[in-house]
């Protein structure tokens, strides 16, 4: 498609908020608008190209609006601009495009130092989601010899077909910022697909940079796999890795016990043992769907062969939150992270990589095998492993609106009971009579909560909202015909309308949210949320004690969650397991509340992601680069540590996510203490080490 191209060369009065017809140009120029915003002087670059300095002010959002003559910037596909930014810092820039009936786009872009390159603006909304990944290609990227930015999401209109103003601001910045502008124009929906083509080698890494771990070739692939070095001495730690000097009951098991005023997990012989685990060692995270994408892999092994084994066709996505709205997440799939360990050991490599993993745990002073981890990694190796049990079954459930991983189960309908008994036994089956087992978890960050300051009452609100066949919502009915006994009492008591007990009966039921005047709302809620989370741990652990008598219950490893749940978490389990996502513990949970319920705690999931070492997500925590990552993990475990109710943190994950995406949600970070091709990240894993060490030595 022809460009129409509008150099942006005006002359515009200063002030708070300035416009004037350009000078000398034609009458197809746009109009600018300046607000809080100083134009400079226009400045020529050697190949002739002409940009406009200026200087966004401190304020709440000094911004530049442009506004092209009707019809000017359209019908296209994504607009096209210009831009340098002159600070020696990435600066946010904000885009907004109106269109017209209405329509909107906005997208947010770091817009980093250097040289002048091209923003790109799909005309339509999008994001790295609809490529099959949570976090999109790192900009800018080189194509056909530019260097080219891409808003990869993009909010608003599914298409804008006529472009009446662009707005670029700059939001609150604290100093001026300057950026310099230049030709605005409009072409054809192109250079998206580009951002996303060939992105990722044979080997799962991302094509567009370098890292020190970054493999060229099979014997360099091979070669990285140095053996790790020995493990550290065992000087004063016990068969199990307890220290010694601190002494606490000797049962044979593994359990938690209180000494000298703080928990305590303490090793079948007696001695406190501060966890230190890896969540995830396994073989198989390395899946990304390659079916309908194929273009955005350069090199990947043909379906035959010896390769056909890790290729296979499947997902697990289905309804969960995690992947609404993702494509790519079902379908053909490739295993870079197998095949990789194909490449390094032949046909024998998952006995290969089960000892290198196993020695690495050790040489990096690991003491845990954690959640999802394939325990023959470990099991009669000498290491401490931990077990899942995954309740799954046609029990029914419970929509609190957030259901990340799916639906709550129904703890009172009787098939979850079954379904339990079932979990539990496949857990247990020949690792019940095994020392070297810490314990069991229950599920995984269930949705006993939603985000937002109603959140904690979701689960209450939508038990009352459900079927009137559900056992829970029957359950909880009767809770509320047991202290009201007359419907119309419940009503006055919530501020609602209601006489009839069948009212809340109904599909649907809009349950109020809690207010001031209505305290009755809170406590019964309140009162749900703790009867609901009693049955669900109730039921896991009476199913637990009978077929495991000895292992530790290691709780359900909260994300959200409420303190009813904390509370019956503390009843049923031995310790309690939170997925701490943030820069230290103490800032990721309720320390106090986690003191009155006075039970052990373990972090059974944290971590820190950056950008510079291949996959372009960082998860929850980010920090700047690979150096940071092990500072942050030292300070994190430090801290833990210091703690006394903590009795352990459990990294997540052993290896990098791949690239583009994992199969199940598209998750793509770099979590890994390996990549996606088994290499170990060198400064990172010295930072582990040393962490760790500290930690066994603080505790």
């Amino acid at each position: 498609m022809k460009r129409a191209v509008y150099p942006i060369l005006l002359l515009v009065l200063g002030g708070s908020a300035a416009a004037m017809p350009a000078i000398g140009l034609s009458a197809d120029t746009p109009a600018v608008r300046l607000d809080h915003v100083q134009p400079g002087a226009a400045q020529r670059l050697p190949d002739g190209e002409t940009l406009r300095r200026y200087t966004f002010e401190p304020a709440a959002r000094p911004q530049v609006t442009l506004t092209p003559s009707a019809g000017a910037l359209g019908p296209a596909g994504e607009l096209r601009l210009r831009v340098q930014n002159a600070m020696p810092w990435a600066v946010t820039l904000e885009v907004d495009v109106e269109g017209s009936g209405g329509a909107h786009l906005h997208a947010t872009v770091g817009l980093p130092a250097g040289p002048p390159q091209t923003l790109v603006l799909p005309l339509h909304a999008t994001s790295p989601r609809a490529f099959g990944m949570q976090a999109g290609p790192p900009m800018p990227f080189e194509a056909h010899g530019e260097r080219v930015l891409v808003a990869t999401t993009v909010e608003g209109a599914s298409a804008l077909h006529a472009v009446r103003t662009l707005r670029l601001s700059v939001p609150a910045p604290q100093a001026a910022q300057t950026v310099l502008l230049g030709k605005l124009s409009a072409a054809a929906d192109t250079t998206l697909h580009a951002a996303y083509a060939d992105i990722v080698d044979r080997y799962g890494q991302y094509t567009r940079a370098a890292w020190p771990e970054k493999i060229a070739n099979d014997a360099a692939l091979r070669a990285a796999q140095a053996g790790a070095s020995a493990p550290p001495a065992r000087k004063g730690l016990d068969h199990y890795g307890g220290r010694i000097d601190v002494r606490g009951q000797a049962t044979g098991w593994f359990h938690a016990q209180k000494l000298d005023g703080r928990w305590q997990l303490v090793t079948p012989q007696g001695h406190a043992f501060f966890s230190l685990g890896v969540n995830a060692v396994a073989v198989d995270g390395g899946r990304s769907v390659i079916g309908g994408r194929g273009w955005m892999f350069d090199g990947l092994p043909p379906a035959q062969g010896p390769w056909a084994a890790f290729h296979g066709h499947g997902g697990e996505g289905g309804q969960i939150g995690a992947a609404a709205g993702l494509a790519y997440h079902q379908g053909e799939w490739f295993d870079f992270y197998a095949a990789n360990l194909y490449r390094i050991d032949g046909k024998d490599w998952r006995a290969a990589w089960r000892r290198r993993a196993r020695e690495r745990l050790r040489a990096w002073g690991f003491n845990t095998l954690g959640n999802w981890s394939d325990d023959a990694v470990v099991r009669g190796q000498g290491l401490a492993y931990t077990r899942s049990i995954d309740i799954v079954g046609d029990y029914g459930n419970v929509a609190t609106g957030y259901d990340y991983w799916g639906r709550m189960p129904d703890p009172f309908d009787p098939r979850f009971a079954q379904a339990a008994e079932r979990a539990v036994m496949r857990a247990t089956a020949g690792v019940r009579d095994d020392p070297w087992l810490l314990g069991y978890f229950a599920d995984n960050e269930l949705a006993w909560a939603a985000p937002g300051p109603q959140g904690r009452w979701a689960l209450a609100i939508g038990t009352l909202s459900g079927e009137p066949g559900s056992p829970a919502k029957q359950a909880f009915l009767a809770m509320l015909r047991h202290k009201y006994g007359d419907a119309l009492k419940l009503g006055v008591a919530w501020g609602i309308g209601v006489t009839r007990w069948d009212a809340l009966e109904q599909t649907g039921f809009q349950a109020p949210a809690p207010d001031e005047a209505h305290p009755a709302v809170a406590e019964d809620y309140a009162a749900w949320l703790r009867a609901y989370a009693d049955q669900y741990f109730r039921t896991v652990a009476q199913a637990l004690r009978r077929h495991d008598p000895h292992h530790l219950f290691l709780g359900g490893r909260f994300a959200v969650r409420t303190p009813e749940a904390m509370a019956a978490c503390a009843r049923w389990c031995d310790v309690l397991s939170i997925n701490v996502y943030a820069d230290l513990p103490q800032h990721g949970m309720d320390s106090d509340r986690l003191r009155t319920l006075d039970r052990p705690v373990l972090v059974s999931e944290f971590s820190f992601g950056s950008t510079d070492r291949g996959p372009f997500g960082t998860g929850p925590v980010a920090v700047w680069n690979e150096a940071q990552r092990g500072e942050a993990y030292a300070r994190f475990l430090a801290a833990a540590a210091a703690d006394p109710v903590i009795v352990g943190a459990h990294w997540f994950d052993y290896a990098d996510q791949p690239a583009t995406g994992r199969v199940l949600d598209g998750e793509n970070a770099h979590f890994g203490l390996v990549g996606i091709t088994d290499v170990p990240f060198g400064s990172f894993v010295d930072a582990v080490k040393a962490g760790n060490a500290a930690a066994q030595r603080a505790r």
